[in-house]
């Protein structure tokens, strides 16, 4: 999807949405109303690979901001003005161009324009930094002559630099092309009898996220869960358990043909000794129930690293949180671990957003702010990359990649 904001340098979006097409890509163009004082939709129409849309309310479509965000395997915004970018980074979706960008979950490119003032003002640079912080990739403006005259930084980056850009980023949106990954989500159920069962807050929603996003990436993934799946996770093989002893049988099993192990399920560390048959009664009095430990799969998992396999942990914990992590990191000999309070009220359990340390096993610590579980997964899996990238040797390209 090719946006299109409101800026002077709206005429060289024409020269991008060409290339783009040129390239073999198909592109559905969309400006916003300001867009339309410098160029006509018509135009876009024309070059592009469907006619195009600049409004909300009118076409065939009763909700096309969601319909674009999910059919698109990229967003280009050029140009982006700083009206755009704030818009964009604060959330503000008052138009097709900026309710499509908060209904995706593909990857964006924006490339700003402005006069160099706006540039350089703190308020914009702030907006971007937000933007990049969630993994917006920005094409930054080259200096030269500007509109009325003047020279300065906040040119419009060239045509085909953006399209190089574009190119390069769908490149970087299958960066886990060939890998295996294994996932867990959700939280185990312990039985006390065949009604009650011991459990916990987990809802799976990180678990999920991370699985879906690293399908999205070109993994093979394969989905070890106490919850169902959301509809429409496509390219994951989810195996549905319940118990600890269940998650540990399936991970355990799937473990030798895995690269990556990502252990986001919150799984029981006790269940009851005794299972009673039938359920228990009240009036039989209040049951004594005996605990044992359960197999601590991380740490099994830990033991059986034979060096090329990627393991990332989860701790989830309600105080001394970089402490516990860290401890956790170095007893289980993880390569990552992805920590957050879940007494927090934004973060943890049941809630759609989280805000995480990331430790290494360099000891590099990454305090990451407050994101939707989406973005985290994004986060986490950008670090397995570049994890994965460390340890193979230079030029071992991944299975189906040149």
């Amino acid at each position: 999807m090719l946006g299109v904001s409101g800026g002077i340098a709206a005429y060289k979006a024409v020269d991008v949405c060409r290339r783009l097409v040129d390239a073999g890509a198909h592109v559905a163009p969309v400006l916003t109303d300001d867009a339309q004082r410098f160029v006509g939709a018509l135009t876009f129409s024309a070059l592009a690979s469907e006619p195009a849309r600049t409004s909300l309310f009118e076409g065939p479509d009763p909700i096309p901001h969601t319909a674009l965000g999910r059919h698109a395997d990229l967003i280009v915004v050029a140009p982006a003005t700083a009206k755009l970018v704030a818009k964009y980074a604060h959330g503000i979706a008052d138009d097709l161009l900026t309710a499509t960008l908060l209904a995706t979950r593909a990857p964006v490119l924006v490339a700003p324009a402005m006069h160099t003032e706006m540039w350089e003002h703190p308020a914009v640079q702030a907006n971007l930094a937000i933007l990049r912080g969630r993994g917006v990739q920005v094409a930054d403006p080259g200096r030269g002559r500007l509109a009325g005259g003047d020279e300065g930084e906040g040119r419009l980056a060239e045509p085909a630099e953006i399209v190089a850009r574009a190119a390069a980023v769908l490149a970087l949106g299958r960066d886990l092309s060939g890998t295996r990954v294994l996932v867990t989500a959700g939280g185990t159920r312990e039985p006390i009898d065949p009604v009650r069962f011991v459990g916990n807050r987990s809802s799976g929603k990180m678990g999920h996220a991370i699985a879906e996003a690293a399908a999205g990436r070109g993994a093979a993934v394969t989905l070890v869960t106490t919850a169902d799946p959301p509809v429409g996770i496509s390219g994951v093989e989810a195996v549905r358990v319940e118990t600890a002893a269940e998650m540990a049988q399936a991970v355990l099993s799937s473990y030798p043909e895995s690269d990556v192990v990502i252990m986001a399920a919150a799984v029981a560390d006790f269940r009851p000794k005794v299972v009673a048959d039938d359920k228990l009664k009240k009036g039989d009095g209040v049951p004594e129930i005996v605990l044992e430990p359960t197999t601590d799969i991380l740490a099994e998992l830990g033991g059986r690293k034979d060096g090329g396999q990627l393991l990332v942990g989860f701790a989830a914990e309600t105080g001394r949180l970089r402490e516990h992590a860290a401890a956790k990191l170095a007893a289980k000999h993880l390569d990552l671990v992805v920590a957050n309070d879940v007494g927090a009220p934004d973060a943890g359990f049941e809630v759609d957003t989280n805000r995480a340390l990331v430790l290494h096993s360099s000891g590099t610590v990454e305090e990451l702010p407050l994101l939707t579980k989406a973005a985290l997964a994004e986060v986490i899996l950008d670090r397995v990359r570049d994890a994965l990238g460390a340890q193979r040797p230079t030029g071992a390209g991944q299975e189906g990649t040149a």
